[in-house]
């Protein structure tokens, strides 16, 4: 059982940062044991009570109970109430929304700025946001006005001034004119992160620059974007982290891994999760049923089925 659990959360990751570029009611009392801690479990500042959530982002969290999604603030208390089908994190203070089968966008009062009317939208990033009407891809403003008209099979957000794009089965990036900087020719990407983009081509995945040239050759299984200097890295089964030369920095030896972000990764091992620092070393140990990265100084962590908030 939680072999399924732990799949079903990677599953879970990997549909956020298809749909949003990188999700979930009054908090329950926990035990007494959940309130007691030493320098390695990580202090619960929001009580374990969600049936999902979403790291913090400009202020406020994604949460869900039962299906539908609403968002909290640091103190656990409602800003927008759970009411949508679906949600992603606040972005350049909008956040997308789905209700009914159509996505549009909200502000922090959650009140809709873009109506629901796009069968897909991402994340707003650098003032433009991809969304898909009629089975093909563009981006909008944040008046919901067409800057780049639909016209490619896919799309994710803009990243360091290019954003990734898919003709047929091929993916490649352009910039904000919709100008094609690297041709459709690889069989998968990720976003820019710190001049680099994780691409996959042949089924092992690597790492190219802005021109396009190859950094790092593909030979991971899987690999994550760069956060704070490195990547995490599937090989063989298992996760570790390498620098932009690829060089391992930390071996594989983790069942899962997310990316740096506040100087702490998550990984899991065994079936719990916990964060390490950059030297390998566990800062929290492996105790949670699953974990998302520290944001904004809070990670989630689910425990017994719920989903609260834990400082380090």
């Amino acid at each position: 059982m939680k072999k399924i659990t732990f799949l079903v959360f990677i599953s879970m990751n990997l549909f956020f940062l298809i749909g949003c570029d990188q999700i979930t009611e009054n908090f329950s009392s926990v035990t007494s044991e959940h309130n007691m801690f030493n320098k390695k479990t990580g202090q619960i500042v929001i009580n374990p009570q969600f049936d999902g959530a979403w790291s913090f982002s400009e202020g406020l969290a994604l949460v869900s109970i039962g299906d539908k999604w609403g968002f909290i603030d640091k103190k656990g208390a409602y800003i927008i109430n759970p009411q949508f089908d679906g949600a992603c994190s606040f972005s350049e203070g909008l956040a997308q929304v789905s209700i009914g089968g159509k996505s549009g966008f909200i502000d922090k009062k959650g009140a809709y700025i873009i109506n629901p009317q796009f069968v897909f939208a991402g994340d707003f990033s650098e003032g433009l946001a991809p969304v898909s009407i009629s089975g093909k891809y563009g981006f909008i403003d944040k008046k919901g006005a067409y800057i780049i008209n639909p016209q490619f099979d896919g799309a994710g957000s803009f990243s360091e001034g290019l954003a990734q794009v898919q003709i047929g089965y091929k993916w490649g990036f352009i910039d904000k004119k919709g100008a094609y900087i690297i041709n459709p020719q690889l069989d998968g990407v990720m976003s820019f992160s710190e001049g680099l983009a994780q691409v996959q081509i042949g089924g092992k995945a690597g790492f190219i620059d802005k021109k396009g040239a190859y950094i790092i050759n593909p030979q991971f299984d899987y690999a994550g974007s760069f956060s704070e200097g490195l990547a995490q890295v599937r090989i063989g089964g298992k996760y570790g982290f390498i620098d932009k030369k690829g060089a391992y920095i930390i071996n594989p030896q983790f069942d899962y891994a997310e990316s740096f972000s506040e100087g702490l990764a998550q990984v899991s091992i065994g079936g719990k999760s916990g964060f390490i620092d950059k030297k390998g070393a566990y800062i929290i140990n492996p105790q949670f049923d699953f974990a998302w990265s520290f944001s904004e100084g809070l990670a989630p962590v689910q425990i017994g089925g719920k989903w609260g908030f834990i400082a380090r």
